[in-house]
């Protein structure tokens, strides 16, 4: 990890946000290997749903490439990435035979517990860099910045899809899918000498004019995916980022992980654009 930070040059500091997008996302991977490419450590990062998983192992202190061949390493055995799913559900078969559950709903923590490097600690405190996971809170419908504490269930609670993964109870509070509200944390974050670099990787509308009935849980990962572009949408129009990036690849579903080497192989362009745009941004008078 780059040790250099613009702040401690008298430049802006920069805030990395990752933002919501189901496997759309593992092409923020891209982003952060550009960054250290550049030398560049981000002085705070936020992120939303997958955004949060891959911003909190960046900032434990993995680097790009470490996170990349994490990412193509675990999902490269089919049969050992189900048997994990398998074993991180909540429920059972026999459960829905008897009207008592979901049996494909997950536990968040133990998902995050099976797929995350080892190096990603128990808490915030002991990341390397500042780290903030949003997710939403179910009853009081509003956003929840998370920064303290256990770092685990935090993460858990802003990937918390309703209806695929449980919700968290923390602090006295029941905590969903981050992307409910704020799919891309930017906004809080736009600052006087901070430059704000935000990865979206809501998924576009599919222009292929496919009709295809989607199954039951392709469809509510593919709602979700919809309210994400919407509200990322209305968020930009209120006020952009200082660096905007879109990155992933289209016709790229929200669970297609296990395209991993293709979605991180068409995210490559993104990195001269991230390079290029840091460049400006930084080269700009104060």
């Amino acid at each position: 990890m780059p040790t250099r930070s613009p702040a401690h040059s008298g430049q802006p500091e920069l805030a990395l946000v990752l933002g919501a997008g189901g496997a759309r996302g593992l092409s923020q991977i891209v982003v952060l290997e550009a960054l250290d490419e550049l030398g560049l450590r981000p002085a705070l990062i936020a992120g939303c749903s997958i955004g949060a998983i891959v911003g909190a192992a960046y900032a434990a202190g993995l680097n790009g490439h470490a996170l990349r061949e994490h990412v193509l390493a675990s999902f490269s055995d089919r049969a050992r990435v189900v048997t994990r799913l398998l074993d991180a559900r909540v429920g059972k078969l026999a459960d829905l035979m008897r009207g008592l559950g979901n049996p494909v709903l997950l536990d968040g923590e133990r998902l995050l517990d099976l797929f995350w490097p080892e190096a990603v600690p128990d808490r915030f405190e002991q990341l390397a860099i500042p780290f903030t996971a949003m997710a939403t809170d179910y009853h009081a419908h509003v956003e929840v910045s998370l920064s303290r504490g256990p770092l685990t269930p935090a993460v858990a609670a802003s990937l918390a899809i309703p209806g695929l993964v449980r919700p968290v109870a923390l602090a006295g509070q029941v905590l969903i899918d981050g992307g409910a509200i704020n799919p891309l944390p930017y906004e809080r974050l736009l600052a006087p000498e901070r430059i704000v670099l935000a990865v979206d990787v809501s998924a576009p509308p599919s222009s292929s004019g496919e009709t295809r009935i989607p199954g039951a849980v392709e469809a509510i990962v593919g709602a979700s995916q919809i309210l994400t572009r919407a509200l990322v949408g209305q968020m930009l129009a209120r006020r952009p980022p200082d660096i905007l990036i879109r990155s992933g690849l289209d016709g790229i579903g929200g669970l297609d992980f296990f395209k991993a080497q293709a979605i991180l192989a068409a995210s490559e362009p993104a990195k001269d654009e991230v390079k290029r745009a840091l460049e400006r941004a930084f080269a700009k008078p104060a």
